[in-house]
């Protein structure tokens, strides 16, 4: 009759077929790289699930690195493009910055009104005049192609305007303030109420059937001076 293993043997033959099957287990899940670099187990998963959270993570540190440069791009450009305009002179008027037509006006001016180009420029813009128009009636009413007359002078009145203060004349302290009422009272008694030619303009303004014709002479002059 054959004889039945010990106990002890098939304990031990049990221990050593389970220390194998978990040496097996174990080695499916190590991660194990073949020679292209390919993961080869179950195990690998895992760790290609880190590594690709890796290469997500530079990629998106990469494009932030990116936007970051283009915003300082825009910024800067923007900055570059806000520069610019601060310091190119605006255009206010047939093509010309203020000092620009000042400088033009100037050229039709003279005796007192004599470089006053700047109040005149100044003020037609703030009350939306023509400037040339401005002027030609100025000269118009004062003589000051050639000398002034003795409104402009005693009571800085450019404009032959009625008042107080200069024997039924205005009177104005200064021919600043004078060239500002002028213009200010062609704005709003005439600019605002549709009357923007010396044809619509003279019949308010004038008594002369030839004031029109006058002033639109003088405004040739003056912008083709």
């Amino acid at each position: 009759m054959k004889k039945l293993p010990s106990v002890k043997r098939v304990s031990l033959a049990l221990l050593f077929i389970a220390l194998i099957q978990f040496s097996f287990f174990k080695l499916q899940h190590v991660t194990v790289l073949s020679l292209n670099s390919n993961f080869t187990t179950i195990g690998n998963m895992f760790f290609e699930a880190v590594m690709l959270k890796g290469q997500r993570q530079s990629v998106i540190d990469e494009r932030l690195a990116k936007v970051d440069v283009n915003t300082n791009g825009i910024i800067k450009q923007e900055i570059e493009i806000v520069s610019l305009k601060a310091s190119s002179p605006e255009i206010v008027y047939d093509g010309m910055t203020m000092e620009q037509l000042a400088a033009k006006l100037d050229k039709s001016l003279s005796s007192t009104l004599e470089g006053y180009g700047h109040s005149f420029a100044k003020y037609s813009i703030e009350y939306g005049v023509d400037p040339y128009l401005a002027v030609a009636i100025t000269l118009h009413e004062t003589g000051c192609t050639w000398t002034c007359s003795n409104l402009v002078r005693s009571c800085n009145n450019v404009g032959g305007m009625r008042g107080q203060g200069c024997n039924g004349w205005a009177a104005f302290e200064s021919l600043d303030a004078g060239i500002e009422a002028m213009i200010r009272n062609l704005s709003r008694n005439y600019i605002q109420k549709g009357l923007t030619t010396p044809e619509t303009i003279g019949p308010k303004y004038a008594m002369s059937q030839t004031w029109a014709g006058k002033i639109n002479n003088y405004m040739n002059k003056i912008k083709n001076v």
